[in-house]
């Protein structure tokens, strides 16, 4: 990496990518020698170019000058920092393009849910790329306007958990975003990350609204759990060790046992739809940039989340049928077979069979030791969690 004060590309101008670029636009000139951001959306660059980048939500709103650009300025590179902000569906080939500017020494860096590191390391090579899961949310609700959803930061690494001195330069850089951490088990926050998006951000699909409103439905957070248990159990087998979300959420506790999946209202049971409810509250605004995609004509992420733990479950014999109903559902709602909505939400609860076998049998839901209701409701509110 260059001693100068390094050149940085940002592919793709979406939610993410323009709080990035903003932020550095606005914070970091003493810190940076150039900031490129490109975007293939027309509607981003002209609002770019007369307005700069708005950036909004949380925090204090800030308009930082500069421009987005659907090429590379003549004279500009090479990058020393390639920040892929595309969604997952784009992202190899982006790499495929920024590669001619990238730096010699440079790196590629991937903001992507899922396992994206290993597709870039194909392009760019293994030392080129650095992955960073990103903890926190935005959206953007018009051209060339940013907003910051909710809070957190970055955990950046390399694929083969080595050191690194070029992640210090790139922590530093990052941070005008966010809080960042340096870790030597990208593989395992990696795989978190995947667990806690193949729910949320599918769901987020499925259902068509903010996590807050969502997650107030006990089939919900049920479906939710189901996900998350499949994905830890692959991630198991891979031989993972799964990092603690934000360092506090255990995700290996939060998987069901099979004592749990066979019932619907335990003190475990009440315990895990706490939590669930608690990061519902604390992400309420968060809206899935899955939806986001499909409703903009872009091929959802879908397979880049659920379908990699389909298709690491199969390598090791593991049945993963809630994430394949799950990622075939938003494939559905993509093609305009179906349509996002709370009651899909419920419609696929009922597919997977997450109501117990006295259920399905037709027999008359009770009252359960361990749930704290006996109702049938499933409105929002009504927070039983019973399966």
């Amino acid at each position: 990496m260059q001693s100068s004060p390094p050149r940085i590309l940002i592919v793709g101008v979406g939610s993410l990518g323009g709080t990035i670029a903003g932020s550095l636009l606005a914070f970091s000139t003493d810190l940076i020698t150039e900031v490129v951001a490109l975007t293939s959306n027309p509607s981003v660059i002209a609002a770019t170019k007369e307005h700069g980048f708005r950036l909004e939500g949380i925090g204090e709103p800030l308009i930082a000058e500069g421009a987005a650009t659907d090429v590379v300025p003549e004279g500009s590179g090479p990058f020393d920092w390639v920040i892929l902000a595309t969604q997952p569906p784009q992202v190899e080939a982006a790499a495929r393009s920024a590669l001619p500017h990238l730096a010699e020494d440079g790196a590629m860096i991937c903001l992507q849910n899922g396992l994206c590191e290993e597709r870039v390391a194909a392009i760019a090579g293994r030392h080129r790329v650095i992955g960073s899961v990103v903890g926190w949310g935005a959206s953007s609700p018009e051209p060339g306007v940013f907003e910051r959803t909710s809070t957190g930061g970055f955990t950046i690494g390399r694929l083969d958990g080595t050191e690194d001195p070029r992640l210090m330069q790139l922590a530093s850089l990052l941070e005008v975003v966010g809080p960042v951490t340096i870790t030597d088990n990208l593989a395992g926050a990696r795989w978190s990350k995947l667990a806690i998006n193949s729910a949320i951000s599918t769901l987020g699909t499925i259902g068509g609204d903010r996590l807050g409103v969502l997650m107030r439905y006990r089939f919900v957070r049920r479906v939710v759990l189901e996900i998350m248990t499949e994905t830890v159990r692959v991630a198991q087998a891979e031989g993972v060790r799964l990092e603690k979300i934000a360092g506090t959420l255990d995700l290996e506790w939060l998987a069901l046992t099979a004592e749990e999946q066979a019932t619907w209202g335990s003190t475990s049971l009440v315990t895990k739809h706490a939590m669930l409810l608690a990061v519902g509250t604390r992400y309420r605004r968060l809206r899935s940039s899955m939806l986001a995609a499909i409703e903009r004509g872009r091929p959802p992420a879908v397979d880049f989340l659920n379908g990699e733990v389909v298709c690491h479950g199969a390598r090791h014999g593991i049945a993963t049928p809630v994430n394949a109903a799950a990622a075939a559902m938003v494939h559905a709602i993509a093609a305009g077979e179906l349509k996002s909505s709370h009651e899909l939400c419920r419609t696929l609860a009922e597919q997977v069979n997450v109501w117990p076998p006295l259920l399905r049998q037709g027999v008359t839901r009770r009252a359960v030791p361990g749930s704290s209701d006996a109702s049938d409701s499933d409105a929002p509110g009504d927070d039983a969690p019973h399966r």
